[in-house]
């Protein structure tokens, strides 16, 4: 409690001036009433100082502008107040302890003159301790916002006021510290929203899914197209020149995909995708050949594409499925390029139709990687 040490260190250093000068102020006089008035109003002034350095302090850049956006209309009127005296954090902590430390060197002179110096010690003590600490501190602390809010014209006008040693100090703070508005780091957030999920248990409104879907969201931007995709082994996939009879339409089906890979001989030199839908107007019995069906040809993209590339080629609509191509050698711009030129990697497959998916979703249902020696598929 520095203000309390405050208040000792100046009751005795007036004590030792005025031992041999100056009596007490007779009680009931206008002077004793004058300097009781004064000795309140620096009490309640030095309270609000010190609720406010708690509360204006406590509020970071990132939560007003989080309550600017979502807040009820209260709170955001409130925090657009209120922003543009917190924006200038070191010239106002310097504004508001100064005003405080000022009143709180204040009062012990004026309570020297109303009681002696006994009688001031534990007076001065005891209004600084509860309503100069205690209780501003407690109330701001809880409703720091609503007050901070109220009280932003009085701050402005310390701050007026306080200028020529508030703001070079706070330019001092600001070389040396730097300002504190770092945003919250990718971990951060993820574990944010952990936090707020319901089953932390601490009365978070997200479910399970939605914590799932966020935490997979941040992590999707670190991640590269051969950490998601399937092997090609775990793949099922129609060979070009076997028949679409009873047995092969029953395994499509039982697979449940909306598009099968397509092969020419061995099963890792893929060629090109098949929709299962263009297989309504085929006929089992008649055994016709997978290579008379619209075979789609299946655009390739480097290993180390980040999975947010891919998804916004997909939603250019040119594919809802790619093959991951481990290129050796050769950078990922002098691939491209080259695939480019001779026009084997194409995105030709259109994204999404509208009957099968929602407008602005991408769902990828396969990708593969693809070498001279292996062959991946998602």
């Amino acid at each position: 409690m520095h203000p309390l040490y405050a208040v000792i260190a100046t009751r005795m250093v007036s004590t030792m001036s005025q031992s041999g000068s100056g009596d007490e102020i007779p009680y009931g006089t206008v002077t004793w009433f004058v300097y009781a008035g004064i000795s309140c109003f620096l009490v309640i002034f030095a309270g609000l100082m010190s609720g406010l350095t708690l509360g204006l302090m406590s509020l970071s850049l990132v939560d007003l502008e989080i309550l600017q956006r979502s807040g009820t209309v209260a709170e955001k009127k409130q925090a657009a107040g209120i922003l543009p005296v917190v924006q200038k954090q070191h010239q106002l902590l310097v504004t508001l302890l100064l005003c405080n430390a000022a009143a709180m060197e204040a009062l012990p002179i004026y309570l020297d003159r109303m009681f002696n110096q006994y009688v001031a010690v534990i007076l001065s003590v005891t209004f600084v301790l509860f309503f100069g600490e205690v209780i501003p501190q407690a109330i701001c602390s809880r409703y720091g916002l609503a007050v901070g809010a109220n009280l932003a014209w009085l701050v402005r006008v310390l701050m007026i006021i306080c200028y020529p040693i508030s703001y070079p100090i706070g330019k001092m703070l600001d070389c040396v510290l730097g300002h504190n508005e770092a945003l919250f780091r990718r971990a951060q957030l993820k574990a944010l929203v952990s936090i707020h999920s319901k089953e932390a248990g601490k009365g978070g409104e997200l479910t399970h899914d939605e914590t799932t879907i966020i935490a997979g969201a941040l992590d999707l931007t670190e991640k590269t197209a051969e950490e998601a995709m399937t092997p090609i082994e775990s793949t099922f996939s129609l060979d070009v020149n076997s028949k679409l009879d009873w047995e092969a339409m029953g395994k499509v089906l039982a697979r449940g995909h909306s598009r099968v890979p397509v092969y020419s001989g061995n099963p890792k030199n893929v060629i090109g995708l098949l929709l299962v839908k263009s297989l309504l107007t085929v006929r089992p019995e008649t055994e016709t050949p997978v290579s008379a069906v619209s075979i789609r040809r299946i655009p390739r993209v480097p290993s180390d594409m980040p999975l947010y590339d891919i998804l916004n080629e997909f939603q250019k609509g040119s594919s809802h499925m790619a093959a991951v191509v481990r290129a050796k050698g050769k950078s990922k711009t002098e691939k491209q390029e080259e695939n480019k030129a001779t026009g084997k990697d194409q995105l030709t497959t259109p994204l999404l139709s509208k009957v099968e998916e929602t407008p602005g979703s991408v769902v990828v249902d396969i990708d593969r990687m693809c070498s001279k020696n292996s062959c991946r598929y998602i």
